[in-house]
């Protein structure tokens, strides 16, 4: 998607393949490794190997009509801690569904947690599935975590229950070319907690859904509403890192701006209310000659992996990227903007 927006992306982009990309494939077991878990008291067992979708088909799904939404999969991947072991240690797949949690838990009543999203894809040149520097997910979820006071998986922990949860639902991996199957991970405060304070037991949990593009529009150019009165975040909070309560309170924003034709909206800072910062769902980029533009994380941006990497991308191949406060006058006067 990105060298749709950025032509000189191009001569480049075989880079992502070479530095980036963590291929993998399900490993064929002499024995089967079997999961313990507890579900409304009742212990289940079963086996890894039935963990495993053996169907390539995923179900009815018209793969070239794929939009962004959920479509339920198989499984599940959990894995749970309390905040006398200090941290996860083991997980485990289970079938997709509804989790149990007491009204009183961290996450429903003070907003403790936080979500990370990922794709896999199908390799062009054989068998198996791509992910895109899942290790930077971890360890954006590690950053946010500590700011949230909750433990979090370690990189290693992330990017093994990420490659099951892929190979558990292999069968809604879209066909190569035809979209991705899209990666919730999840952290949250599942203990109950009733005065103001971090919850005593935290889950982990990554779900999937296979996904085509997020905009309705495609790989078109979108309309962005440039919101001057509602804000995404503020210096001092918690915009620079991904916490389920940053997005809710953008909804009013996003609705008003859809009712008007526009597909997204693109905030301003909270101090001056001209700086450009991101939009709802997306970080951004500016291309003008030899030099790309992104605005400054501070603390309010989210410092999305995408972003991190065309940075790196532009800086290899020669251009001058400039990370500061771009004000929206110099920014509408130039039509190259990357999502």
């Amino acid at each position: 998607f990105i060298v749709n927006y950025f032509p000189w992306l191009v001569s480049i982009r075989s880079q992502f393949d070479r530095q980036w990309l963590l291929p993998f494939c399900a490993v064929r077991r002499t024995q089967t490794q079997c999961l313990c878990r507890r579900h409304r008291g009742i212990r289940v067992r079963f086996g890894l190997a039935a963990c495993r979708s053996d169907e390539e088909g995923g179900g009815d799904i018209d793969w070239d009509n794929l939009g962004f939404g959920l479509t339920p999969t198989d499984y599940m991947y959990v894995m749970r801690c309390t905040q006398e072991e200090g941290g996860f240690s083991r997980g485990e797949l289970a079938r997709y569904g509804n989790i149990e949690l007491s009204p009183s838990s961290g996450v429903l009543n003070y907003g403790q947690g936080l979500f990370e999203g990922l794709k896999a894809y199908r390799r062009a040149d054989g068998p198996g599935y791509t992910l895109f520097r899942p290790e930077e997910n971890a360890r954006r979820m590690q950053h946010g975590a500590g700011r949230m006071c909750m433990p979090s998986p370690s990189v290693e922990q992330f990017v093994h229950a990420v490659k099951q949860t892929v190979l558990a639902n292999k069968r809604w991996v879209p066909p190569q070319g035809k979209g991705a199957l899209y990666l919730r991970p999840l952290l949250i405060g599942s203990g109950a907690i009733l005065g103001l304070a971090p919850a005593p037991e935290y889950t982990f949990m990554i779900y999937a859904a296979p996904v085509g593009t997020y905009f309705k529009e495609g790989m078109a150019a979108i309309n962005l509403l440039v919101e001057e009165e509602i804000h995404r975040a503020m210096p001092g909070g918690t915009g620079g890192v991904k916490t389920i309560s940053n997005y809710a309170p953008v909804l009013k924003a996003q609705m008003d701006a859809r009712s008007k034709g526009f597909a997204d909206v693109l905030y301003l800072d909270s101090v001056h209310k001209r700086y450009v910062e991101e939009a709802s769902s997306c970080n951004l980029f500016v291309v003008k000659g030899g030099a790309v533009a992104t605005p400054a994380t501070a603390g309010t941006i989210l410092p999305g992996v995408t972003r991190r990497s065309i940075i790196e991308l532009a800086r290899d191949s020669g251009y001058q990227v400039d990370r500061s406060l771009h004000s929206t006058p110099p920014l509408l006067s130039i039509t190259q903007l990357c999502r």
